[in-house]
């Protein structure tokens, strides 16, 4: 059991930090001449994947250090 939590962990924390590095930063796109959707602070279609998928893989993140802790 405490085995395959870890091996779960582990997979969590790398695709966390992959799912982070692909994303763009908040200040991308607002320079002066900027388009119209990043200045209204709408993502883009493989952004919003992006940022859906990283809230579900922290959550899964979250979940996995506490049973860990646990067990």
């Amino acid at each position: 059991m405490h085995t395959a939590l870890t091996l779960l962990f582990v997979v969590s924390c790398i695709c966390l930090v992959v799912l982070v590095l692909l994303q763009s930063g908040k200040s991308a796109g607002l320079s002066i001449g900027g388009g119209a959707e990043t200045f209204a602070g709408r993502k883009k279609g493989w952004q919003e994947k992006l940022a859906g998928w990283t809230k579900y893989v922290a959550a899964a993140f979250m979940v996995l250090a506490l049973l860990l802790a646990i067990f």
